[in-house]
């Protein structure tokens, strides 16, 4: 009975297309704008929404890139190198890289190269790499994110909903991270 079931979760995840999630009239057109933490959909389209033990499986199986994009201010004086400003220690699933300030909904043309440069990196420039992005719960950043990356190509792209705060509700460990370095091309 076990393995029936897992065989049936594991289809259920695996065989999951994109265009499951129908945009509701309560979603944004196209990418939230604004009141980033707010209340969010179920489902996101053009990717495959999440839940702490599907997210589980999907790591134990397909070995995705994880992606935080909780946001937080990137200092920029000159003659100084970018800087992102923590004010206190970030905690994300293990095995994440932190990119922030990816989820809005209208990049800085600077952001926007940058995170397509961390993109191709991290996948190598395979656009069938699975990506799964988070932030914490009601946090529509990484409900932007996703929409974002699938027009940029990526075909295996993720949502999980209920972010680091699903993750630590359901007793998972956490790690302290620091944002990935920002460099301007």
């Amino acid at each position: 009975m076990r393995v029936w079931l897992l065989l049936i979760l594991s289809w259920s995840i695996f065989s999951c297309q994109a265009e499951d999630c129908v945009r509701t009239p309560q979603m944004p057109e196209g990418l939230k704008q604004e009141h980033y933490r707010s209340p969010t959909p179920a489902c996101v389209p053009n990717g495959i929404t999440l839940k702490t033990a599907e997210l589980q499986k999907l790591i134990e199986t397909k070995q995705p890139i994880l992606i935080d994009v909780m946001a937080v201010f990137l200092r920029e004086d000159e003659g100084f190198p970018a800087t992102w400003l923590v004010n206190e220690p970030h905690e994300s699933l293990p095995n994440s890289i932190w990119l922030p300030n990816v989820g809005y909904g209208v990049l800085e043309p600077k952001i926007e190269a940058w995170f397509k440069a961390q993109l191709a990196s991290l996948t190598k420039n395979d656009l069938h790499q699975a990506l799964v992005f988070y932030c914490v719960a009601d946090c529509w950043m990484s409900w932007n994110a996703v929409q974002r990356v699938r027009e940029y190509g990526y075909t295996r792209v993720y949502w999980y909903k209920d972010g680091i705060d699903g993750w630590k509700e359901a007793g998972l460990p956490t790690v302290k991270t620091e944002p990935q370095t920002f460099t301007s091309n």
